[in-house]
């Protein structure tokens, strides 16, 4: 009989880090997606799908985040309010001047899965606009991947 190969981790082996990314200078949508693969925990070795194994994410600076292109003046954020006619739009170059937190927040959640563990996973992100960040006690490491 050949032996099992392959690593699946259980949750109560998981253990959690806590990375920052700085936004500073980046395209969102390049920081937002390996924010989600952190959260996600693809980038460990022992990455199971069925398992919540992802790591904590701070990301500074996302006020300092840069749209390339055209879409700080054409990309808009379409939610509902649950009303009738409650269909609502906010254009991202309103959205980056009043609160680019929430922008960085919108593009690392569309980004995760849309299952229980996609959305255990968006609770470890914390988005900061400047590089002042409050998570000092955990001890984060600098993310030592190139995002460009």
């Amino acid at each position: 009989m050949k032996p099992n190969s392959s690593y699946l981790q259980k949750p109560a082996e998981v253990e959690r880090k806590w990375y920052i990314i700085d936004a500073a200078g980046k395209p969102l949508g390049r920081v937002a997606a390996q924010a989600a693969t952190i959260l996600r925990g693809k980038h460990l070795p022992t990455f199971t799908p069925n398992v919540d194994c992802g790591d904590f994410v701070i990301v500074i600076n996302a006020a300092q985040a840069v749209l390339t292109g055209n879409k700080l003046e054409n990309k808009v954020r379409y939610y509902h309010t649950g009303w009738v006619g409650g269909l609502k739009e906010i254009h991202y170059s309103k959205l980056m001047q009043e609160n680019p937190e929430k922008a960085m927040w919108y593009a690392v959640n569309g980004m995760l899965p849309n299952n229980t563990i996609g959305r255990k996973a968006i609770t470890r992100l914390k988005v900061y606009k400047d590089a002042e960040h409050k998570n000092q006690a955990q001890k984060p490491e600098v993310w030592p991947g190139e995002i460009k």
